[in-house]
């Protein structure tokens, strides 16, 4: 009797799930896809320029990073690990000019 009453809503239960399925149609503006590509494109085209103004082992990478924060703060610095040891560097130019202006304003206080 168990066996059987388990049989039958097991059936049940397999019948509801059968009537789930459902096909689903996105419709969407054809410039998503215009906007994807031009984002694409920009993605693979970015290129800029860095300013180093350290390196050594992971410590003083970090402590020269906390200074140029202090120092030039409009600036973003990031630490890039280049076998064997951290380099620090600042700023995202999108032209080597303007990397050479603020380069030359950094090197006054990071020769």
């Amino acid at each position: 009797m168990k066996t059987l009453s388990t049989l039958v809503i097991f059936a049940c239960i397999t019948q509801f799930t059968y009537a789930q399925g459902a096909k689903v149609t996105i419709q969407q503006d054809q410039k998503i896809d215009q906007l994807l590509e031009v984002y694409k494109t920009s993605l693979s085209n970015n290129e800029y320029y860095r300013i180093q103004v350290g390196f050594g082992n992971y410590a003083k990478a970090k402590e020269i990073k906390a200074n140029v924060e202090e120092d030039f703060p409009e600036l973003v610095s990031k630490i890039d690990f280049d076998s064997p040891t951290y380099r620090v560097r600042v700023g995202r130019f999108t032209s080597k000019l303007d990397a050479e202006r603020k380069f030359n304003e950094v090197r006054v206080k990071y020769p």
